[in-house]
């Protein structure tokens, strides 16, 4: 009926306007055995809750309007939510697969994580040679197993004390047979029909109302975003009557005019400025007063202080500071665990705030792993800092520094590859075919596209890795162009 809660939400509103009953399909909630299996739960019978699992798998029917979640989950969640208590999972993860139809998953595995320890999992597949449709409630004191294929009589079978304590240490599984469970029969679709009869009748409130079916929707929506990023958690909130989605999914989030990601344990302090399409991961914090350029990737741990500017396409790794006074222009690469400082001559107990130290990394620059960036001074354009160096001087553009103190190796193409000079002192990237030549005291330069411009799309993928051009370095071909197609 509404494939998105805030189209739910209108139906719930107009239903209730209208003093309209509105009841949700979800006939696995009007079959005898759950309902028997719930009045298990809502009595004690297995305890403390620990977990639930559905499996709902079969060859057929496959479709390619919708997914398997979509097709074959809705009616499992719905139970889950029901002996979870009515209460949204604080954590919804699924993963999955499409197939036979692009972009349509044939199998999917979803995970929530419930408030109190609750934990359940649904794995639905139409690409099954066997059909299962299996629920498994597993509590303290028992287990109890729902089975769909099962003649009536057998369908639930009742777990009591499925471990014994040996030495009250020990946890030994208990190899007595499971009890079947007398469950009269009944017709599930039969049962729901009449169950709306009577709710419309005596204006009673649906065991599947709106609110049940929205609290399905949100989590339906949840595992969808999760799928889409391969598994990443989508956290609900906890409250019965509303939820809203804070996904680690990178469908990006509206602030004001601009549109960006964060992930839920990240800090964004207001007053910080953050472009269009940048990603901000686990555990970072953007300070009040730092300004972000647009497609930016800050991994994990990353903090930036107020005052700093990041450029658009930069990409920090983890475990990164930039602080007050760092520019950073387009298009850097800083590696993780690289150091930037402000202050050269720190000490606790003298306050230096208003003392920062200008350092600006220009456009294209690469900072390896562990490099310490000593403040005060410019890392030149499309330079390269190797894993491990410490840079206390200025670097010129396209140079190759190593070790500590940093000193000049080579040069590096925009490529990242080493330049070696040939006939006439220019040199020739190995990958791209880009020519380059020195530009007196300032570095080298390139001599077929401007230093501003972006690389033509042929050129932004790499084709071979860094060891192919490092064996033909070795061998001495290192002056002539190598092919990007071969």
């Amino acid at each position: 009926m509404c494939l998105h809660a805030h189209e739910a939400e209108d139906l719930l509103a107009v239903a209730r306007a209208r003093q309209r009953v509105l009841m949700v399909g979800h006939l696995l909630q009007y079959h005898p055995c759950i309902q028997k299996l719930q009045a298990l739960v809502a009595q004690g019978e297995l305890g403390k809750l620990h977990y639930i699992t559905s499996n709902r798998l079969h060859l057929g029917k496959i479709r390619r309007e919708e997914n398997a979640l979509w097709s074959f989950a809705p009616h499992d969640l719905s139970v889950i939510l029901a002996l979870a208590g009515n209460e949204l999972p604080e954590q919804v993860r699924c993963t999955g697969e499409s197939y036979l139809t692009h972009g349509v998953a044939d199998t999917t595995l979803t995970h929530l994580r419930f408030s109190g320890g609750v934990r359940a999992h649904v794995y639905v597949s139409w690409l099954n040679p066997f059909k299962e449709q299996k629920l498994t409630v597993v509590g303290s004191n028992g287990m109890v197993v729902f089975d769909d294929t099962r003649p009536w009589n057998e369908k639930l079978i009742l777990h009591r004390h499925y471990i014994t304590w040996t030495n009250g240490q020990i946890p030994t599984p208990s190899e007595a047979k499971g009890e079947l469970v007398s469950v009269p029969e009944a017709e599930p679709l039969r049962q729901e029909c009449q169950h709306f009869l009577t709710c419309c009748r005596e204006r009673r409130t649906p065991r599947t109302d709106a609110e049940e079916g929205l609290r399905v929707l949100r989590v339906l929506q949840a595992a969808q975003s999760s799928l889409e990023t391969d598994g990443e958690a989508v956290f609900l909130s906890s409250t019965r009557r509303q939820a809203s989605i804070t996904s680690r999914a990178p469908s990006l989030r509206s602030k004001a005019s601009t549109e960006y990601y964060v992930h839920p344990t990240a800090v964004v302090d207001e007053g910080a400025e953050i472009g269009k399409g940048t990603r901000i991961w686990h555990f970072s914090h953007i300070m009040k007063g730092a300004r972000i350029g647009q497609s930016c990737v800050l991994g994990q741990n990353v903090n930036v202080g107020g005052g700093a500017v990041i450029g658009n396409n930069v990409k920090i790794q983890n475990n990164v500071s930039v602080y007050t006074g760092l520019i950073i222009e387009d298009d850097v690469f800083l590696g993780p665990s690289c150091v930037l400082t402000n202050v050269p001559n720190p000490r606790s107990q003298v306050n230096r705030h208003s003392l920062y130290e200008r350092t600006v990394i220009k456009r294209g620059a690469t900072i390896g792993a562990n490099a310490t960036i000593v403040c005060g001074v410019t890392v030149g354009r499309y330079a390269f800092v190797g894993a491990g160096a410490v840079v206390t001087r200025n670097i010129p553009d396209y140079a190759l520094v190593v070790g500590n103190p940093a000193k000049q190796k080579g040069w590096m193409s925009r490529h990242g590859l080493p330049l070696v000079p040939a006939e006439g002192g220019v040199s020739c990237c190995p990958e791209s075919g880009l020519r380059y030549k020195s530009g007196g005291g300032e570095g080298m330069k390139c001599i077929d596209l401007p230093e501003e411009s972006p690389l033509p799309e042929r050129l932004a993928t790499g084709k071979k890795p860094y060891s192919y051009f490092k064996r033909r370095r070795i061998h001495g071909r290192t002056h002539q162009k190598e092919p990007v197609n071969d």
